[in-house]
C-alpha cells in the first residue's frame, strides 16, 4: 500500500464532508427541509378546494413531510389562501410576526396573489405580499393540488440553496 493510503481513506469516511460527521446546523437544515410545518390561512375557497384536497388521501402530504399545526409559533411556512381584505392585513401580520425564524410565505391562489377577481374593491389588497414577504407563489383559482405540493417542492429547492450559500461563505471565510 502506498504511503499515506489508509489516512485517505480514513479522512473519506471521517472528513469534513462525510455524512458520519455531519455538523448540527446541517442536521437541522436537512430536518427543516425535510419537515415542513405549516399554518394556514383560509380566508376563501382555495383553502377548501386546494389545499384540504391536498392533504387529503390521494395527494397526503404527511408521506412528503408536511404537516399541519395550530399555532404560529410551532409553524415553519405560512399559507395564505384566499382574499386578503384591510381588516385581516393586521391578523396576517401579527400571525407571521409570531412564527419563528427561518420562517417562509407561500401565497396560495390568484386572490392572495394579486387580489383575484375582487380587486375593484378598495378594501381587497392587491396581493399578500404588500403586507408580508412571499416566498413562493401558487396560481390559479382554485389552486390545483399538484401545485400546491409543487410549491413545497420548489420552497425546498429555496431552502436548500439557502444552505448551501451559508456554507459556502463560510468555507470561503476560513
Amino acid at each position: 500500500m502506498e504511503r499515506g493510503g489508509s489516512q485517505v481513506a480514513l479522512d473519506k469516511l471521517t472528513g469534513e464532508h462525510s455524512m458520519l460527521f455531519i455538523r448540527s446546523e446541517q442536521l437541522f437544515d436537512l430536518a427543516r427541509t425535510n419537515s415542513l410545518w405549516y399554518i394556514s390561512f383560509g380566508i376563501a375557497c382555495c383553502a377548501i378546494e386546494g389545499l384540504m384536497s391536498a392533504s387529503g388521501p390521494r395527494f397526503d402530504f404527511d408521506r412528503s413531510g408536511v404537516f399541519f399545526r395550530n399555532s404560529p409559533r410551532q409553524a415553519d411556512v405560512m399559507i395564505v389562501a384566499g382574499t386578503v381584505n384591510m381588516k385581516m392585513a393586521d391578523t396576517v401580520r401579527r400571525l407571521y410576526e409570531q412564527m419563528p425564524e427561518p420562517k417562509w410565505v407561500v401565497a396560495m391562489g390568484a386572490c392572495a396573489c394579486t387580489g383575484g377577481p375582487f380587486r375593484e374593491y378598495p378594501n381587497v389588497v392587491m396581493g399578500v405580499d404588500k403586507i408580508i414577504p412571499v416566498d413562493v407563489y401558487i396560481p390559479g383559482c382554485p389552486p390545483r393540488p399538484e401545485s400546491v405540493q409543487y410549491a413545497f417542492m420548489e420552497l425546498r429547492k429555496k431552502i436548500k440553496a439557502k444552505t448551501e450559500e451559508r456554507l459556502a461563505a463560510r468555507r470561503s471565510r476560513v
